[in-house]
């Protein structure tokens, strides 16, 4: 029990929040592909413009912080959270009215 605690406050989730400009051709392309690589560092889609990226410590957090913080576009607004499994989990999800689960944290293979 008390392991499962500890991993609680351990392990990480990195919540990367974007408001781009999209109001030109040009604009679009640079949403499109600034989305296009935080999906390929491994986050997901949370809601429009809330990604979500499980990692297994803070140091593994801070490797994909600093990748979002490289590809950052010159313009608009984005904002990096990095909060633990255990503050992840006391989150409320509603659909309308309807209380629905958090999303589970990805199955990870541990090798000694």
């Amino acid at each position: 029990m008390d392991f499962e605690r500890l991993n609680a406050y351990r392990i990480m989730w990195v919540i990367v929040m974007f408001d781009l400009p999209t109001e030109t051709k040009a604009q679009r392309k640079i949403y499109a592909k600034f989305r296009k690589q935080i999906l390929d560092d491994g986050f997901s889609m949370f809601q429009f413009s809330l990604y979500i990226r499980h990692c297994s410590s803070r140091e593994n957090a801070d490797v994909h912080i600093q990748r979002v913080k490289k590809i950052l576009p010159a313009k608009g607004h984005v904002g990096i959270l990095n909060i633990t499994d255990k503050q992840f989990g006391m989150m409320e999800i509603f659909r309308g009215k309807e209380l629905i689960d958090a999303p589970l944290a990805p199955q990870q293979l541990e090798l000694f």
